[in-house]
């Protein structure tokens, strides 16, 4: 008698570049830094990004962020830049208000081939992602050989900006978790934070993020108490 049963394939929470997707939804967001396996979460109210949620959520859970040029913030739809980072989305809540709240996991940064016609208020681009195939890699070493000095700058840096830091969780995680969740945790600008995103590689990025911790530490600006999570 033959089985009529099909096997089943093996499920995986890992994903590699040939299964993404080169058409995404778009969500511009100044300000806002996204960078692989680090989680960004977002709130959802604006009827276009409530039915990007939705489209995404039928498709394949991915949704691109993108930060908006500094001289069309205030457009409807402004120029954004060439580079972004996808994140798949792992948790939503619905909210009593009629609003999402949701996390992303970063996936992979992509850069931007062009716009395609909206679909529903929100905007959709042909992306590439494999400039960033390095992206997708599990096992990224740096060569953060000074790590003490470094967090003794940060230590420096936090006390400037009033910063209140979890330093057992700081000891405690490897060099790409440290530096990426600082470079997402930290008040930059939206330029300095692009910056970060289109760094090449991690070491890139530690250089980047020395860079603006040193001129941090040498303004003489003020700033509120803030708290790193």
């Amino acid at each position: 008698m033959i089985s009529t049963e099909k096997t089943l394939k093996t499920y995986s929470f890992e994903k590699n570049l040939e299964g993404l997707p080169n058409t995404i939804p778009v969500f511009p967001l100044s300000n806002a830094l996204l960078l692989p396996k680090c989680t960004l979460p977002l709130n959802l109210f604006e009827s276009r990004y409530l039915h990007m949620f939705d489209y995404a959520l039928k498709k394949n859970r991915i949704i691109g962020m993108i930060q908006p040029l500094e001289k069309d913030l205030h457009e409807k739809n402004p120029d954004v830049y060439s580079i972004g980072c996808a994140g798949l989305i792992v948790a939503f809540t619905q909210t009593n208000d009629n609003r999402y709240e949701i996390v992303l996991k970063g996936l992979s940064r992509y850069q931007v081939l062009k716009e395609t016609d909206p679909y529903n208020g929100f905007r959709i681009f042909n992306i590439s992602w494999e400039p960033f195939e390095s992206d997708i890699n599990k096992n990224v070493v740096s060569k953060l050989s000074k790590r003490n000095v470094f967090e003794d700058k940060l230590k420096q840096y936090f006390k400037k900006m009033s910063i209140n830091a979890d330093w057992q969780a700081i000891e405690a995680s490897n060099d790409e978790d440290l530096i990426n969740s600082i470079s997402m945790g930290c008040p930059f600008t939206s330029i300095e934070r692009q910056a970060l995103l289109e760094a090449k590689s991690l070491d890139h990025r530690i250089e980047v993020l020395n860079s603006l911790i040193d001129m941090s530490i040498n303004d003489n600006d003020s700033f509120k108490t803030q708290s790193l999570s």
